[in-house]
């Protein structure tokens, strides 16, 4: 049984929604047991982000100013947004927007050699919840890959379908008082 088939996320936890007017910002907390040079390079480094994010760059983000394609994984066609990073500031704050939403990730180093990581994006109320079922199963991908064990990654429509997703889905709506969207389950 590969690591992969053994992976089961675990409970909604570490996330948090914002409004401000119009705009919904979701907020998602992760430690990590890797250093801040480490968790950078996997953030901005486009053999690292293949590896575990719902999006491919065709550059690295680690520059301010780097105009970059970001392809969205597994959409139902192509769908490649253009994004200049606005701040990085390594290995403690990187900026862009993505698909139309700002996206600020910070990394704060802890005590015994981990990170910290907060990723602000701002996301259509309507997906919050799916947004943190599926950033939540990217940051598991991510820590596994982390700790040279990678599982390989798991995002878009097939997180979807992946076991746990749906609960993830559901528990992350709960918290945050909302509906749940009702995707077709695995079965149909």
């Amino acid at each position: 049984m590969s690591n992969r088939e053994k992976y089961t996320p675990g409970p909604a936890a570490g996330a948090e929604v914002r409004k401000d007017g119009d705009k919904w910002t979701l907020i998602l907390v992760r430690e990590l047991r890797h250093p801040p040079a480490k968790v950078w390079q996997a953030l901005t480094d486009p053999e690292h982000l293949r590896e575990w994010a719902p999006f491919d760059s065709d550059r690295n983000l680690g520059t301010v100013g780097t105009t970059a394609k970001l392809s969205t994984v597994g959409a139902p066609t192509p769908h490649v947004t253009e994004t200049q990073v606005k701040r990085a500031d390594a290995p403690k704050v990187l900026e862009y927007n993505w698909a139309g939403g700002d996206m600020r990730w910070e990394l704060e180093p802890l005590g015994g050699g981990g990170t910290r990581l907060t990723l602000w994006t701002n996301i259509d109320r309507r997906f919050i919840s799916m947004g943190a079922a599926g950033w939540h199963v990217c940051f598991d991908v991510l820590d596994r890959l982390l700790a040279g064990q990678p599982i390989g990654r798991i995002a878009g429509p097939e997180a979807m379908k992946f076991d746990g997703w749906q609960r993830l889905n559901a528990e992350y709506a709960k918290q945050f008082g909302l509906e749940a969207p009702n995707w077709p389950s695995r079965a149909s």
